[in-house]
């Protein structure tokens, strides 16, 4: 594992979530993910892909900027800033997001297992 392969993870995973892709992102979360969403709320993997099932999550738009990688044995911790515009559940998202994401490696494969996000003012 190496800064370019984390590089490119974080852009798959991002254009998966732009893209509502389920079945990218059914690959790249681990089974027993945990993510804090900035309401304080914990959701798991099932219930954010059933976000994209269902057409509650709708992205417009997405940039991420300002992204720090540290990579430690078989794990790499991400933070990064993502600007965010779309729609959950009818409801408006707009503004900008501090995420920081932890990546395991598996094998071959990378896999998100825990995440958070808090929004900036």
């Amino acid at each position: 594992m190496n800064t370019e392969t984390i590089v490119n993870a974080e852009i798959q995973l991002l254009t998966a979530i732009k893209n509502a892709d389920v079945s990218v992102l059914e690959k790249m979360l681990h089974d027993d993910l945990l993510f804090n969403l900035p309401d304080g709320n914990t959701i798991t993997k099932e219930f954010d892909l059933n976000s994209y099932r269902s057409g509650k999550m709708k992205i417009d738009s997405l940039e991420a900027s300002d992204q720090i990688i540290n990579i430690i044995n078989d794990i790499a911790v991400v933070v990064v800033t993502i600007s965010l515009k779309g729609m959950f559940d009818n409801n408006l998202i707009n503004g900008t997001f501090r995420y920081i994401r932890v990546w395991k490696e598996y094998g071959e494969s990378l896999k998100v297992i825990a995440g958070s996000c808090v929004a900036l003012q």
